[in-house]
């Protein structure tokens, strides 16, 4: 009896014996001091320490903990996503839910993101939404239905003399350095796979390695980079690196005016696919950088 009351009691650190049920547990820790906790975590690390208790989970709800998480154009973006449509308020970790995850705009012809771990902005633009010499004569190009791109579709060059892609865009960015991508493949789909992996041919590729292709940009405020490349990415997708460009004012608009050019017209060019143009903060780029271009 007295060995069974012995192991039901605790000492505290004075030596003072303590009954179990005065033993601390995580939901007795109080809601603002777990909040105060997880508001130095980052993202995921919150999202975890949700799925402890209910403690914990009302806890992470805490607006003052999304907030600093948040973009701080994040208005902004909610406002060309909704285009002024009603809907209920939501908190901001509601709101940082919703921006994590791809959300398409403009007709579908762009998605917008934030990177979850560090709340940067992303944006993805569709070859749907510039300008291609020659995009709409089936005997230059295709435009192919795919599970391989986020827009499900992508254009294939068949045969040209003057390559040209030329796209223009408005985004306000938070302040940061960003750096924009071409996304391109060549070669043409078979119906053979090895094992997931579509099988791609090289019979119509040609002209990519007679001269390089030039990569371009210029921003509103006249920033500008210039890349050349010989493309040579048989079967597998290549993010192309054009250059960086910083944005100083996040009130701003910044416009952007992007292109991917080969037009000697000297040899005929064909066997590319031409999927999108990626924008993202520099720090995020250093994961998807495939290929550095020479300026």
């Amino acid at each position: 009896m007295g060995a069974n009351a012995s192991s039901m009691e605790q000492s505290d650190p004075n030596g003072l014996l303590l009954s179990p049920s005065l033993k601390a547990k995580l939901s007795d820790i109080p809601e603002s001091c777990v909040a105060l906790v997880l508001s130095h975590l980052d993202p995921p690390e919150i999202c975890k320490l949700a799925r402890l208790n209910r403690a914990f989970r009302d806890a992470s709800s805490a607006d003052f903990i999304w907030e600093p998480k948040l973009p701080s154009t994040y208005p902004y973006i909610l406002k060309i996503l909704l285009q002024d449509e009603p809907f209920t308020p939501l908190g901001k970790r509601d709101i940082f839910a919703l921006l994590s995850k791809p959300n398409s705009f403009d007709a579908g012809t762009k998605e917008v993101w934030i990177d979850k771990k560090t709340g940067g902005v992303c944006l993805s633009i569709s070859w749907k939404a510039m300008t291609i010499t020659g995009i709409d004569d089936r005997r230059y190009w295709k435009h192919v239905a795919t599970d391989e791109s986020r827009f499900q579709t992508i254009a294939y060059l068949q045969q040209i003399w003057w390559l040209e892609v030329v796209g223009d865009f408005k985004f306000q960015f938070p302040v940061g350095t960003y750096s924009l991508f071409f996304r391109l493949k060549l070669g043409k789909a078979t119906n053979k796979r090895l094992g997931r992996r579509r099988v791609y041919a090289s019979d119509n590729i040609h002209g990519w390695d007679i001269k390089p292709v030039q990569f371009q940009f210029t921003t509103s405020d006249g920033q500008c980079a210039v890349s050349r490349c010989v493309l040579d990415n048989l079967g597998s997708w290549v993010n192309y690196h054009v250059g960086d460009f910083i944005v100083e004012d996040s009130n701003a608009l910044t416009r952007v005016k992007f292109s991917l050019t080969q037009i000697d017209c000297t040899h005929s060019k064909g066997g590319l696919y031409v999927d999108s143009v990626l924008i993202c903060p520099c720090n995020l780029g250093k994961n998807v950088v495939d290929l550095c271009c020479r300026p």
